[in-house]
């Protein structure tokens, strides 16, 4: 029988959430197939057995390495892929997922399917938007050993009740290490994992303005910050906020459009939001026509008052 092998992604000991989408996906696959998901973690970390058995996993092996090595990983994860039968391995397209994945299709000597946002079960086909999202294109790795990586909000964990097998792997360390990660700190969570995103665009005026945008995130608990892509290469945001095609793609439950035109290469990666809301004082803004519910006006005038009674509800 083979198996299903997860590549899990961790930041600082901790496990990401789009790695427990991706084991969701592969209980998908596991139970139509009637095999079993293996989760393996390429570094130290914490491991909540519960967590990761309820989003599907039946075995977790964790890495006795101390820092993340793309090659490292790479070289682990098809070392394990053969050990333990594996003729499937699933990644997350994050980042460190898309350094990942070609590496461990190499190794493997087969194909991969990138970017992923759907898969049937019984075909092994795989669907990927391509032409920032204009067209949907279907994919089927021809190989022993099928490689995909996972577009992040777009899977689910399978929510059982089980718990999984947790053991310890000995890897060999990779060449190149990842020291440190820098990233921007203020409290606020990653724009691509968050499920409510308030993202503005060129029509704020001034980096200056960014004030309004972040009231309007503090009156939503639990609200991350966008941007697009003039605003980020104008400096007024970093690049880890940047929402579209060269950016991060976002699924969230709700997604405030501020100031954003909407163009096609923003919209590639946040088009799947649940509720799209635009404020805009163009109304005839490309955004409009994707949006759940728009309002035409000076954002300058509609944010504060918006704010406010977002604050009485939370209240």
């Amino acid at each position: 029988m083979s198996n299903i092998l997860v590549v899990l992604e961790t930041r600082e000991g901790a496990l990401r959430p789009a790695s427990l989408e991706a084991v969701g996906a592969a209980r998908t696959l596991a139970d139509a197939r009637g095999s079993s998901v293996i989760a393996f973690a390429p570094e130290q970390c914490e491991i909540d057995a519960a967590l990761l058995g309820a989003a599907g996993a039946d075995e977790v092996l964790v890495s006795d390495a101390a820092q993340h090595s793309a090659d490292g990983a790479a070289a682990a994860a098809a070392k394990l892929a053969t050990e333990k039968s594996c003729d499937v391995v699933l990644l997350s397209a994050t980042v460190r997922g898309r350094d990942v994945t070609p590496r461990i299709a190499a190794l493997l000597d087969t194909g991969f399917a990138a970017d992923c946002v759907a898969m049937d079960a019984s075909t092994m086909i795989f669907t990927r938007p391509v032409y920032a999202g204009k067209a949907l294109l279907q994919v089927k790795v021809s190989g022993s050993t099928t490689v995909a990586s996972l577009r992040p909000n777009f899977f689910s964990p399978a929510g059982r009740e089980a718990s999984a097998e947790v053991s310890s792997v000995s890897c060999e360390a990779g060449k190149g290490l990842v020291t440190a990660v820098s990233a921007a700190t203020g409290g606020r969570p990653d724009v691509a994992e968050a499920n409510r995103v308030v993202s503005g665009g060129r029509g704020l005026g001034s980096a200056e303005n960014w004030t309004l945008l972040e009231a309007l995130a503090d009156a939503l608990p639990g609200a991350a910050l966008g941007a697009s892509r003039a605003v980020v290469d104008s400096g007024w945001r970093p690049h880890s906020e940047q929402v579209g095609q060269t950016g991060k793609t976002v699924a969230p439950e709700l997604y405030i459009a501020v100031g954003i035109s909407g163009a096609i290469q923003h919209l590639a990666g946040m088009n799947s939001s649940k509720v799209i809301v635009a404020i805009n004082k163009d109304a005839n803004a490309p955004i409009f026509q994707h949006a759940s519910y728009g309002i035409v006006g000076d954002l300058n005038e509609i944010l504060p008052v918006l704010t406010e009674e977002l604050r009485k509800i939370e209240q």
